[in-house]
């Protein structure tokens, strides 16, 4: 029986000259040398005792020995959890101890402050560093036999309320998406992906690094975002894949060009909604349609507007191959094309269940295999999903529910205004009242009664918002994200009477 995941993107590389990692340095990485490399450091973890399905938690900074390590615990059969490198020692006590981790690698400088961390939750510690060095005189290790259905990953969510749940990804599911992915985008072995992600998420980890070991392509390797080393990699790249804020900040720079993008084929946006101002920004600047997907932490990617076709703002597409979408009420019943219901989800990319969570895993489950996701969305007469917003961002004020995506869309739209978020707070007659959270364009100074005038005769009066508020910026997580919760805190008493 043969390792799922590893065949699927590993092994056909041993050996190659293709290139894999272009780094900062100038110096470049061979597929045959990263898998070669992969292969000797599995041998040190087997040799400190990790066995087969043993976690194995890491929180480090991005490099391509990261990337190693990742190859190194498929290899060897081992769970891999990445983990935010923002993340503080008592953060990171749960997801450890939670996962039971057999060993939790960092970097140098973090040691001292996460060994009481690993020794809490019974596990080991060394820095990636010194496993490196001692890979580099290790014998290479087997390879470890791994069904389809054995888990490769664990992912903890990003969820606002309650616990973190940890999110089980089999071999089957990041090898099956990570070719849908690669079939829909077109990726081939011609191709140079600009990767300035971070590697602890699904976006930088199982979709730009599995796609092109799956294509057999090769990766620019930024340490994080840059809009001027984005620029400049251009010339040898052919992909970008990003956050919508990557786009709005590569906006700012004079440099982007219909000249600078000329040897690129796609642009790829994800893991937040793209404005559609900025679709037709980035249009008009380089000729280039960005492909906007939607994916989440439980199911990888489940749909993509398509590569030859319509790229329509404002939908992240059909669903991909071998998924399933439906929009549905409550009890999981299809709503009609148009109609707000929660997108649900069914295919070979959702995750088998959260990490000893069974209730929660049943929960979330619907009885013929659809997860559902909290999204609320709407599906067109030919298949494009739209998100409209989180479940848990749904205002019902007096009564009526509101879906806060759809003022936002408006609120963009008039002159002045860059961005906005629409939240819900408390209000002593109507239970929730609305609140529009509103950053003004450069220069440009925000006038609420203006806004409220260009509202009337768009949009019902109950879906108004009943208070305006105006921000530097909005607050974002590392992927691009508007925290809503950190808005609802912040004005959660502006309808207060007393």
């Amino acid at each position: 029986m043969p390792n799922h995941l590893w065949a699927a993107l590993f092994a056909r590389h041993e050996g190659s000259d293709a290139p894999f990692l272009h780094l900062p340095d100038g110096t470049t990485w061979t597929h045959g040398a990263y898998v070669a490399r992969a292969a000797r450091l599995a041998a040190v973890l087997t040799g400190k005792g990790v066995a087969p399905g043993d976690r194995v938690a890491v929180q480090v900074a991005k490099s391509p020995d990261a990337l190693v390590l990742y190859a190194a615990c498929v290899r060897a059969g081992i769970v891999f959890l990445p983990l935010n490198t923002g993340y503080t020692p008592s953060e990171l006590d749960y997801f450890v101890s939670d996962a039971d981790a057999a060993l939790l690698v960092c970097d140098p400088e973090t040691l001292d402050a996460l060994r009481p961390v690993a020794e809490g939750a019974d596990a080991g510690i060394a820095t990636l560093d010194a496993l490196v060095a001692e890979a580099e005189g290790a014998e290479v290790a087997p390879v470890t036999e791994r069904r389809a259905d054995d888990l490769a990953a664990i992912l903890y969510t990003s969820g606002t309320t309650g616990r973190s749940k940890g999110a089980m990804l089999t071999h089957a599911n990041l090898a099956s998406n990570a070719e849908a992915l690669s079939d829909a985008w077109r990726f081939t072995a011609e191709d140079t992906l600009i990767h300035a992600l971070p590697i602890f998420h699904t976006h930088g980890l199982f979709v730009a690094t599995n796609v092109t070991l799956m294509a057999g392509g090769a990766l620019i390797l930024q340490p994080k975002f840059d809009p001027e080393a984005i620029l400049a990699a251009m010339p040898r790249a052919t992909v970008l894949m990003g956050v919508p804020t990557f786009y709005t900040r590569l906006l700012d720079q004079p440099d982007l060009t219909r000249d600078a993008t000329r040897g690129m084929r796609l642009f790829v946006s994800g893991s937040a909604p793209l404005l559609a101002e900025t679709h037709r920004q980035f249009e008009s600047r380089t000729g280039h349609r960005i492909l906007e997907r939607y994916g989440m932490t439980e199911t990888n990617m489940n749909a993509s507007n398509p590569y030859e076709g319509e790229r329509r703002p404002g939908t992240v597409g059909p669903a991909l191959p071998g998924v399933e979408i439906r929009v549905a009420d409550a009890e999981g019943r299809p709503v009609s094309a148009g109609e707000v219901g929660t997108v649900e989800v069914r295919g070979p990319n959702v995750f088998c269940g959260y990490w000893r969570m069974p209730d929660k895993t049943a929960e979330e489950m619907r009885p013929d295999g659809f997860f559902i996701t909290g999204d609320l969305g709407t599906l067109s007469e030919d298949g494009y999903l739209a998100i409209v917003g989180r479940a848990k961002d749904l205002v019902i004020s007096g009564g009526y529910n509101i879906y806060p995506k759809e003022i936002e869309m408006l609120l963009d739209e008039i002159p002045g205004i860059l961005e906005s978020a629409v939240i819900g707070v408390p209000h002593p007659d109507m239970g929730e009242g609305l609140v529009g959270v509103l950053v003004p364009e450069p220069g440009a100074t925000i006038d609420s009664d203006a806004v409220m005038r260009a509202l009337d005769g768009r949009i019902a009066r109950f879906k108004q918002p009943r208070q305006l508020e105006t921000v530097e910026e909005l607050p974002r997580n590392t992927m691009g994200k508007v925290q809503k919760d950190v808005l609802r805190g912040r004005f959660e008493n502006a309808f207060k009477t007393d």
